[in-house]
């Protein structure tokens, strides 16, 4: 298997398109066309996780943060961190790939992920995507119904949760006159014409608009394909940021910063006290998510478990709001790639490691 068949099968399950328009998801470093022969997964590269990469004959590092964020301007190979991390990859031919707020935004992503960990049940988005959709009507005779459809769902058309190839279909009669240019599919230049036709519906990503748009017209039959785009306002069932569900039983606050102590694996955390002296339902989000506490606090959850949150956002807090770390509520999602990626792959072949130390830069002072 090549790099690039992995980088694909990733990039349909976790979308870049889905990223934030921010960001640098995707390829960061590296040969595509390369042969796969073993892989690493950090949250973020260093020179001790790329020292075991080289350890371990791994020609592919996954992770969730990108090592070029900002635009390069310079590499310094003697002074700069980021550029001897470059020239090592490179020197060394490892491919570096980043699943950043793709891996954020999917359903069972990096949130979901942390919710899992604290063995929350019901889970669902704290926040769905919303304005990312789109609805493609396509007009076209009887004859072309199967192929339009396939065409357009291999692209990315029709899903809709734990759904695909969900399509809506009507029947109607359409007319046209080709003029004496025209070279029509069915009928006569320059006759009036009626023909049996369908009426397809689609629910389209804003990522996949373009891909399945194109398909759709070279599966058409006409010369002139009759199609509608309708902007939706839909909260996505796909896509969205955060997570929240419930524990199994209802605990005290005492007992809760316990659990989530346990199940994080963590000694350290800063939290506030809210007005809920009983916790069930638990909002959360993996990384920087201190922008979501008021949708935390909306969602009804007795609690919130992020990254990040600054000293005035824990004033007044109405919920139970927890500062568990950004990288600590993040690493789950290695476990979630582990699992994904060694599905795909032929495991005798291409080996996938965790690595094994802490890429965390934040360290706890004890006197």
């Amino acid at each position: 298997m090549r790099i690039k068949e992995l980088i694909k099968y990733l990039e349909v399950w976790a979308p870049p398109g889905a990223a934030w328009d921010r960001d640098n998801t995707g390829l960061q470093v590296g040969f595509r066309e390369e042969k796969l022969i073993n892989l690493l997964l950090a949250l973020e590269v260093n020179q001790d996780a790329l020292r075991e990469a080289i350890d371990k004959k791994c020609n592919l590092i996954v992770t969730h943060h990108p090592l070029i964020f900002n635009p390069i301007k310079k590499l310094d190979f003697q002074n700069d961190t980021n550029s001897k991390l470059i020239e090592s990859l490179t020197r060394n031919k490892i491919t570096l790939y980043s699943m950043h707020t793709n891996l954020d935004y999917i359903k069972d992503g990096v949130s979901f992920e942390l919710a899992k960990q604290l063995k929350l049940k019901n889970i669902q988005f704290l926040k769905p995507q919303s304005g990312n959709q789109f609805k493609l009507v396509v007009f076209a005779p009887e004859s072309d119904i199967e192929k339009i459809s396939d065409a357009a769902f291999n692209s990315g058309a029709g899903r809709i949760g734990e759904y695909d190839r969900c399509s809506y279909r009507s029947e109607g009669e359409g007319t046209f006159r080709g003029s004496s240019n025209s070279n029509p599919a069915l009928g006569e230049k320059e006759n009036f014409e009626k023909v049996k036709e369908a009426r397809l519906e689609f629910l389209v990503d804003s990522w996949n608009l373009s891909p399945v748009l194109s398909a759709v017209i070279n599966a058409h039959s006409y010369e002139e394909p009759a199609y509608d785009i309708y902007p939706l306002k839909n909260k996505s069932v796909n896509y969205g940021a955060g997570a929240i569900g419930e524990l199994e039983k209802e605990m005290s606050v005492k007992q809760f910063l316990d659990y989530a102590a346990k199940s994080m694996k963590i000694k350290n955390f800063r939290y506030a006290l809210g007005e809920n002296k009983k916790i069930k339902k638990v909002a959360l989000c993996g990384g920087s998510g201190a922008d979501m506490i008021g949708d935390a606090i909306n969602s009804g959850a007795d609690a919130y478990i992020t990254a990040d949150i600054k000293y005035h956002s824990f004033q007044g807090s109405k919920l139970l709001l927890i500062d568990a770390g950004h990288y600590e509520t993040e690493i789950f999602a290695l476990n979630l790639l582990k699992r994904k990626i060694e599905s795909y792959i032929n495991t005798k072949e291409s080996k996938v490691f965790k690595y094994s130390g802490v890429t965390n830069p934040v360290k706890f002072y004890k006197q």
